[in-house]
């Protein structure tokens, strides 16, 4: 099964609407087959698998094979077949998976679909592993919202002011390097109409992280009605600029909730300012922070999280499961944001 989530990683970023899942063919103790999703419309995880076990082995590999998979497998005929129904037809004995499927058309049919047809079936193996893989997916079928992470680099202070003739950034190359990585993995791109005139950022995918494989994020601006975006922004004239959207005054719900149903959006990461970022925090719609301290202090009046913040010691923002990794001379925490039933139901 870790083999199969190493798998299921490789469709983070590509595979929206749809999950990423992974997906691992063992005959007689042995891999046999492989396969990940890699893409809307494209054959699933245990479809490839079984194709590249019989490209590699024959046809008669798949019979009495076990199979791993991530997810549990669809039982509906949508854009592409049941996957169920291909597990019988190839004569599995046995289908391992890591998480239910969230989704109400599939969730916890096809154990009952599989027993039937005599294969046997084994659900929770590296649960936590393989559910978090999907957390996007999950948050989308349970509320109609996007998984939301916000990535913010500052100094020891938690400031990031500095002069407009400086760069943008204040993490090492190290930092900027993961951050190109990190876009990889999300559908989309958040910021404010104020970062782009102050900043004319990009917000691409560049260097090591692109690959030929990597498919460049939406970029999603909000802004006000009266200022919005100058026309040389570097979003309205580059190669990617169809990939550029822009909101005028609508509501971060509104947003959000349209991103997912029109735009198939399934995760987004927010590089904007501290006011953005403070009412994100503040409304609840963030799931995820990733944070990259910089041993820089700058003072000043402008800080990476603003809003209203906190009133009491109770209502402060509780992380859980973070992670620390030291990038160069930056430190880069990444946590979720342990909320409970907040008021955007993440």
């Amino acid at each position: 099964m870790r083999r199969a989530l190493s798998l299921a990683r490789r469709g983070l970023g590509r595979t929206s609407p749809n999950p990423p899942v992974g997906a691992v063919l063992v005959k007689d103790g042995a891999e046999v087959g492989r396969g990940w999703h890699k893409g809307s419309g494209q054959p699933h995880a245990e479809v490839e698998a079984i194709r590249d076990g019989v490209r590699r082995h024959g046809e008669e590999v798949t019979q009495g094979a076990t199979i791993y998979v991530t997810l549990e497998p669809c039982s509906t005929h949508g854009r592409t077949g049941s996957c169920t129904a291909a597990l019988i037809r190839a004569g599995v004995s046995r289908v391992v998976v890591g998480a239910g499927d969230p989704n109400p058309s599939h969730e916890g049919r096809a154990g009952p679909l599989l027993l039937e047809a005599g294969i046997d079936y084994t659900e929770g193996i590296e649960e936590p592993g393989c559910e978090a893989i999907i957390r996007a997916f999950t948050k989308v079928q349970r509320s109609g919202l996007p998984w939301v992470i916000i990535k913010s680099a500052f100094g020891l202070d938690g400031k990031v002011t500095r002069p407009q003739s400086e760069g943008q950034w204040l993490s090492g190359e190290g930092s900027r390097a993961e951050v190109h990585g990190l876009r990889g993995e999300v559908d989309a791109i958040l910021t404010t109409g104020k970062t782009v005139r102050c900043d004319n950022p990009r917000l691409t995918i560049r260097g090591a992280a692109q690959g030929a494989e990597k498919r460049q994020p939406l970029r999603v601006v909000l802004t006000s009605r009266d200022l919005g975006v100058p026309k040389g922004s570097q979003i309205l004239t580059d190669d990617v600029r169809d990939k550029t959207l822009i909101y005028k005054s609508k509501r971060i719900e509104s947003v959000l909730r349209d991103l997912v149903s029109d735009h198939g959006v399934l995760s987004i990461m927010v590089e904007a300012g501290g006011t953005m970022v403070g009412q994100l925090l503040d409304e609840g719609w963030a799931d995820e922070v990733v944070f990259y301290l910089a041993p820089l202090i700058t003072g000043g009046g402008v800080p990476a999280v603003g809003g209203e913040g906190a009133v009491d010691l109770r209502g402060r923002i509780k992380m859980e499961s973070s992670s620390f990794r030291r990038i160069g001379d930056d430190v880069r925490v990444r946590a979720m944001i342990d909320r409970g039933e907040g008021p955007a139901g993440s």
